[in-house]
């Protein structure tokens, strides 16, 4: 199968205006494209550039709550974000699919072909308002191919959430409804992506609504819950999906991002790279690397909420705070061992332990896009196909939905959220929804839900999707942004410094933890062994909290700010400079 790293190699036709005033320039007559199914075929390639790329598809939680790293964001830095440096604010794409939409009318072509790549093009224009909406809140609605005379709609206002949200709905009910392939390829839109994203673009709007009180639209919230449920609902009945399970409960899950071929069973939709035409990511590189990447390392709080392998809380354990990293590893979800690197973690044959010499700051250092060859480490050589859409976050979108809605069910816990814990070897509260709350998972996450199946399904979700690009519009969606300044970064337990740390229990020192003010550890250090100064001058904000735990950042403030901007981005100031009828989001 062709795959969507490479499509663009065929196009033929492009769009090249990214401003709502400017005209698209066109580099084929409409009957080239247009009079015949292989035309329509060819311009529908060109819809993929809008989603992530091999270059870019492993890293769309580089800003979350969870993530330590070298740099902060600008976003979440006080006063170093504003509508002058914004972006985001492009219309190319959209521009490039109304004009197919118009003219995709040509009766040299079948109908029931048309509304196949009529229903692609609006799955594509839907996915298109949904992140625009994501970023920016209210934005015009644009559905036809402009020109320069349509100055009432190119210098237009906003349109109001609720318009372009309902508009979206009906984009996706009309691609499931009309896109003809009902196959599994892992690379092109199908009816099934159509009703996946629907599921997770409804999630999104119904919880934004219910939790966003200042919209004034939580009386809406649950027609668009139920969308998610009705969509999700049959997807699970009539679709071809299931959850992976081939490399049994202690692979299975990671075994979905490292494959060279999209894992179809449970991979919806997926990016993949191609040796033949040197399209290769970079994964291994941006993930192992001390300087390439930003050192992206899993924070404990995160790594806490991560369930015992037989179900219960690991912070029920009355040792959890004082356990080593060797300790606090056992008895674990395996999907813990297939996130971060734990012990026994092997590469190439060769037993590998967290790099505290040139990679982690917390001792929790992501697997879950690195090829496990060290061959791969260097500049952009990946072949592993990455997903974009899995059957298990449509599980996870329906649990929450119908737990929001009050209508989970015994049977449906045991579908989704039994059926995700019981895939990485869970063996206890896969049948039966939970009674009890977690305590520390909702002090430390979710203070405002005191429902222990909400809170359970939150759990599963920052879990089994950690890394995956939800985690920040997660945030922003339960009205949790707070999240993104509070969240301490810490990591593992240290009990004292200058001292030989054995980090996989294998009689092998890994690592030396030391006084930064001073020049060095005070103690014979073997040979190979990470040295990792805490406070003084050299430590670029490594420190140690009161209970013995490293900490990053601590020194590097992060801001939320109180008047709540950040739910959105601010709208370019160029782009406000050219339309005047464009109001920029509040406390920008």
């Amino acid at each position: 199968m062709k795959k969507i790293g490479y499509f663009m190699a065929l196009l033929v036709f492009s769009l090249s205006s990214c401003e709502l005033n400017e005209l698209p320039k066109a580099t084929a007559t409409p009957e080239d494209i247009f009079g015949t199914e292989s035309g329509l075929r060819t311009y529908s390639y060109s819809f993929y550039n809008a989603l992530p790329s091999v270059s870019n598809a492993y890293q769309l939680d580089a800003m979350a709550d969870y993530g330590a790293v070298n740099s902060l964001n600008t976003f979440i830095r006080d006063g170093a974000f504003t509508a002058e440096t914004s972006s985001g604010w492009d219309w190319s794409q959209l521009r490039n699919i109304n004009h197919f939409i118009e003219n995709c009318a040509n009766s040299q072509v079948s109908e029931t072909t048309r509304n196949n790549f009529l229903g692609i093009a609006r799955f594509f224009r839907a996915y298109f308002y949904y992140e625009k909406i994501v970023r920016f809140g209210d934005v015009p609605w644009v559905d036809q191919a402009l020109g320069i005379e349509d100055t009432d709609v190119l210098f237009a206002g906003r349109d109001s959430r609720t318009v372009i949200m309902d508009r979206v709905m009906e984009d996706l009910d009309f691609a499931y409804a009309n896109i003809t392939d009902n196959g599994t390829d892992g690379t092109l839109i199908n009816k099934w992506t159509a009703l996946g994203l629907k599921t997770r673009v409804a999630l999104f709007e119904a919880s934004f609504r219910k939790y966003h009180d200042e919209l004034g639209l939580q009386g809406t919230a649950n027609t668009f819950y139920q969308h998610v449920v009705d969509a999700a609902t049959e997807l699970m009945a009539n679709g071809p999906y299931s959850l992976y399970t081939g490399q049994g409960v202690e692979l299975s899950q990671r075994q979905l991002f490292v494959s060279d071929a999209p894992v179809t069973t449970e991979v919806m939709l997926a990016v993949a790279a191609s040796k033949d035409l040197a399209v290769l990511g970079d994964a291994n590189w941006w993930w192992t690397s001390a300087t390439y990447g930003p050192r992206y390392s899993l924070v404990r709080p995160f790594i806490n909420t991560i369930l015992n392998i037989d179900g219960t809380p690991y912070t029920d354990r009355s040792s959890y705070n004082t356990e080593t990293f060797y300790e606090e590893c056992q008895a674990r979800d395996h999907r813990l061992a297939q996130l971060i690197r734990t012990p026994g973690y092997q590469r190439n044959g060769v037993t590998t332990v967290p790099n505290f010499a040139s990679h982690t700051y917390t001792g929790y250092q992501p697997i879950k896009y690195a090829l496990d060859d060290p061959q791969y480490d260097n500049s952009g050589l990946n072949t592993n196909a990455l997903p974009l859409m899995r059957y298990a976050e449509v599980l996870l979108n329906f649990a929450e939905a119908k737990a929001e809605l009050g209508t989970l069910t015994d049977a449906d816990w045991s579908a989704s959220i039994g059926a995700l814990r019981a895939r990485s070897g869970i063996t206890g509260g896969l049948n039966n929804l939970p009674t009890t709350a977690d305590t520390y998972l909702q002090q430390t996450f979710f203070p405002n839900v005191s429902d222990p199946v909400l809170l359970e399904i939150r759990r599963e979700r920052q879990v089994e999707l950690a890394l995956e690009g939800f985690r920040f519009n997660d945030l922003k969606r339960w009205k949790l942004g707070e999240l993104m300044a509070e969240l301490p970064w810490t990591g593992i337990y240290v009990p004292a410094l200058n001292q030989l740390v054995d980090l996989d229990n294998n009689g092998t020192t890994d690592v030396v933890f030391y006084d930064g003010s001073t020049s060095g550890p005070t103690i014979t250090v073997p040979s190979g062994t990470a040295r990792v100064p805490i406070g003084g001058p050299s430590t670029n904000f490594q420190t140690l909290t009161a209970d013995k735990h490293l900490e990053w950042f601590k020194a590097q403030p992060r801001t939320w700010y109180t008047d709540g901007r950040q739910y959105y981005y601010p709208i370019p100031a160029t782009a406000i400079t050219k339309n005047n009828n464009l109001e920029q989001n509040p406390g920008w």
